[in-house]
């Protein structure tokens, strides 16, 4: 692995490792060792590299949310009156347990989020109660997800 300023080049080895793990991050270290014929102590010693470099960001579960009972995706793009608005909108939409994604955009919107809710209804009344409701915001702008058709991170 090398690092320079700006990014981390990481080698054929490594890469295989992160496959692994991307596909299943429970996988033993052992199988993915043996597959890749070096020791499982080898393995770790990458992964310690990769975790430091910032290369790997820990790991979670997924949740299979429609289980829970959420089954409405939305994104909503957010106006705001002005810029400056911005970071008191966003420690806003942070106390909102439905949000789950925010983003800085450029475009018609200033923000753009993803929110999860159990229903339309559930939806409607987090827009108009907590979403619209945050000092800054002018207007909403929403669109509901029908079916989440690719769900991947990037190849490495």
């Amino acid at each position: 692995m090398k690092i320079n300023s700006l990014q981390v080049e990481i080698d054929g080895i490594d890469k295989e490792i992160l496959r692994d793990l991307m596909e299943d991050a429970r996988k033993p270290i052992l199988q993915i060792a043996n597959k890749i014929g070096i020791s499982g102590a080898a393995i770790h010693q990458r992964l310690r590299k990769l975790e430091q470099s910032g290369v790997i960001a820990g790991s979670k579960f997924i949740v299979n949310t429609k289980v829970l009972g959420y089954s409405t995706m939305a994104f909503v793009g957010v106006y705001l009156e002005k810029a400056a608005s911005n970071p008191d909108a966003v420690r806003e939409l942070k106390k909102i347990p439905e949000v789950l994604e925010c983003h800085y955009t450029t475009g018609n919107w200033s923000i753009l989020i993803k929110i999860l809710c159990r229903d339309n209804e559930h939806l409607m009344t987090l827009l108009n109660t907590k979403i619209q409701a945050i000092e800054g915001v002018s207007r909403t702008e929403t669109f509901i997800s029908l079916d989440q058709q690719i769900d991947r991170q990037i190849q490495v």
